[in-house]
């Protein structure tokens, strides 16, 4: 039923058709003309504007034959750096992998090759379906912006699938947590460093002690927080008269995420102050938390699909988020499915042709369980 063939044609031809966040332009434009070609005609929202990309959301609808209510599928079109120039290989394993100085691109090309290839299949095969709304983003990997920006009341479904996981095909993600981004800013005093040290406040030193009075990495089982960047001073002659951290904080409950980003507020602040500098911090909730139950449809019905595609069915949690974080926000209940990409965000990234193939009988079986 899948064409294995032009499927991985597909596949190749997408990951090596460049899209890193932000100019998702050319991978846009390449699903316009598939989807024109077959009489559709893609809606792309004001995205590019929004996020100062050169490519909006596109949203692709797909009539339905029979009388039922319609099913939202995503995945998005942006990828990490290094993802310029991308070369696909074929392994004698059946494993597809860049030449080794860039990303693959499987994460989230993989899930785009294996809608369209299931599309092709319901056309060819005359498959009855009811409609579908196949939503393509940007900016995911940038903390998904795109999805962020989409307007969800032109959506007409209720429940949706977002392939974008890199568990194996049979994964069902139904938690996952909330996300803040905080910075953390430090204003001390310059001053000479050789000459007058001691009439400065040294603001990299004070942020230093503030992160040291501060937890980091695993909280507890749900709960999670980082810091990732830090940033400060004028030059190495300089006392520093300011820095900045960049961090996060994560928690698959809403109430801990709060208490952690308080008590990281909370500290920073008074250790900074208690050494003469002067602190901010800026706390922004990026995305909700992931909390399905087992027993909901959107759930059941993943699990009735992976099953009648021969695998099994597995629920899961992740420390990460998803598109399916926003959309879940916005009322529509989605998971997220394992698609079976490897080593994502890394030059070691690779992905099994028999996952890929996987992957359309699962979108398949989901269609036909709607």
């Amino acid at each position: 039923m899948v064409d294995e063939r032009r499927l991985v044609d597909l596949f190749i031809r997408l990951v090596e058709t460049d899209s890193v966040s932000g100019h998702e332009g050319r991978v846009r434009d390449l699903l316009k003309q598939h989807f024109s070609a077959r009489g559709f005609e893609p809606e792309e929202d004001d995205a590019a504007g929004i996020l100062n990309g050169n490519s909006g959301n596109l949203l692709v609808r797909v009539g339905g034959d029979v009388d039922k209510p319609p099913v939202l599928f995503a995945a998005h079109m942006d990828t990490v750096e290094p993802g310029e120039g991308v070369k696909a290989i074929i392994g004698d394993d059946r494993i597809i992998r860049s030449q080794g100085d860039t990303i693959l691109g499987s994460d989230d090309k993989a899930a785009i090759a294996a809608l369209l290839e299931a599309y092709e299949v319901i056309r060819e095969q005359q498959i009855p379906h009811p409609p579908l709304e196949i939503l393509f983003t940007v900016g995911e990997e940038q903390g998904l912006m795109g999805a962020k920006s989409f307007d969800f009341t032109l959506l007409r479904s209720k429940l949706g699938y977002v392939l974008d996981d890199g568990n194996d095909p049979g994964t069902i993600v139904i938690k996952s947590p909330c996300q803040n981004e905080i910075e953390y800013q430090v204003e001390g005093r310059a001053s000479h460093a050789g000459m007058n040290p001691e009439d400065g406040i040294n603001a990299i030193q004070l942020a230093a002690q503030a992160l040291a009075q501060m937890p980091c990495g695993r909280i507890d089982e749900n709960t999670t927080c980082n810091f990732g960047i830090i940033e400060g001073g004028l030059a190495r002659n300089i006392v520093a008269p300011q820095c900045r951290i960049k961090g996060e904080a994560r928690s698959h409950n809403r109430e801990k995420l709060d208490q952690l980003s308080e008590h990281l507020k909370d500290t920073f602040i008074s250790e900074v102050e208690k050494l003469g500098g002067k602190a901010r911090v800026h706390i922004e909730f990026l995305y909700p938390e992931i909390a399905l139950e087992p027993e909901e449809e959107v759930v059941q019905r993943a699990i009735r699909a992976v099953r009648k595609s021969g695998l099994n069915p597995c629920l899961a949690a992740t420390g990460g988020g998803s598109d399916a974080s926003v959309i879940n926000g916005q009322g529509i209940r989605c998971v997220n499915l394992g698609v079976g990409m490897k080593n994502v965000h890394t030059t070691g990234e690779y992905i099994a042709i028999d996952h890929l193939v996987q992957d359309v009988k699962l979108i398949l079986a989901i269609i036909e369980e709607s």
